[in-house]
């Protein structure tokens, strides 16, 4: 019988702490993740020091990312022993957001995963390559299990959304848990934000936390603009 460690994942478009930053953690808090994928951390003055308020705040350590990858970040608890990390900047194209995926590889008891925070291009094309960038980035990371997550800027018929889904479990999809829109958070009506596991990895549920003790619909819209998506994740041990 293979041996499976319990990991809670969380993904968020965290617009920069341009909101309400006290809601912002206690909705991230309420979640009780062991990783938090963070898109549009604060990339400018200071953003390490606003970054690592935020996990402090939030109970979590920040584990890589931010400025240096552009935006996307990783956040832990202390459940996770960090193995390696990398922040990667993807090719720019004029006129267009630099880019980029915070990676890492860690031990949660005895599983190891690979991690991936990724914040999409607004434009097609660009996307659509991205979206093929973060699997190749996946797969070279010398690790069996992994899971990759952010706001995708693009819904599940969406050619980067589908390119990802067709290679990776769309944790939603396969088990979906609480909402499933998660963009605008005042008006819900598109699911643009995901988190994905590869083969392998069992999905207990995935969704929007709406009813988790400590959640409140007024911290969720006051937090960012965006709703937060939380992944319960069987991982093999390896």
């Amino acid at each position: 019988m293979i041996h499976m460690v319990l990991v809670k994942v969380l993904s968020y478009n965290i617009r920069s702490m341009r909101d309400d930053t006290d809601a912002l953690a206690r909705v991230i808090q309420a979640c009780e993740p062991d990783l938090v994928l963070i898109q549009e951390a604060p990339r400018f003055f200071r953003w390490r020091k606003k970054l690592a308020r935020l996990a402090s705040t939030a109970g979590l350590v920040v584990l890589t990312g931010g400025g240096t990858a552009a935006g996307p970040a990783i956040l832990c608890n202390l459940r996770v022993t960090v193995e390696r990390t990398e922040d990667v900047l993807l090719p720019l194209i004029p006129g267009q957001h630099r880019r980029g995926f915070a990676t890492a590889v860690v031990r949660i008891g005895a599983a190891r995963l690979g991690v991936l925070s990724c914040h999409l291009s607004l434009q097609k094309d660009e996307r659509y390559d991205q979206a093929g960038m973060l699997l190749d980035r996946l797969a070279g990371m010398g690790v069996e299990h992994a899971v990759a997550g952010g706001d995708l800027n693009d819904r599940p018929t969406g050619p980067a959304f589908s390119r990802i889904a067709d290679s990776l479990q769309d944790c939603w999809a396969t088990s979906p848990t609480g909402g499933e829109v998660t963009w605008t958070r005042t008006e819900p009506h598109r699911r643009i934000d995901a988190i994905f596991a590869t083969k392998g990895i069992e999905v207990r549920g995935c969704g929007v936390p709406l009813d988790l003790p400590g959640i409140t619909e007024t911290d969720l819209r006051a937090a960012t603009d965006h709703l937060p998506v939380l992944a319960t994740l069987d991982i093999p041990a390896s």
